[in-house]
């Protein structure tokens, strides 16, 4: 009886995750329009000073956008990545973050 309600919590709880929104991806690819010139069409970086964002995992591009966006995230690009997502909502960066992770 116990196994049997833990598998019944488990498949409920992957249920559950498997229904949580993703970004979505052709939204992202407008937005990445503002990114293009330093992280190219399609996240591969056009310098090697900026990071290719290309295939990266969705939860960390979204994580970094935040912390930039509250400027938590310090560092060298900072200070031109600060008023890049000063403006993006939550949806905009998780659009943002399936496009680069589908590329």
């Amino acid at each position: 009886m116990v196994k049997a309600l833990r598998a019944s919590v488990l498949a409920g709880g992957l249920l559950l995750a498997a229904g949580v929104q993703a970004g979505d991806v052709d939204d992202g690819r407008q937005l990445a329009q503002q990114c293009v010139k330093c992280h190219g069409t399609t996240g591969k970086a056009t310098s090697k000073g900026y990071p290719n964002l290309n295939g990266q995992n969705a939860a960390y591009v979204e994580k970094v956008l935040k912390a930039y966006r509250d400027k938590s995230r310090k560092g060298a690009l900072a200070f031109l990545m600060y008023p890049e997502t000063a403006n993006l909502s939550d949806d905009d960066i998780e659009d943002l973050a399936a496009f680069y992770a589908e590329q």
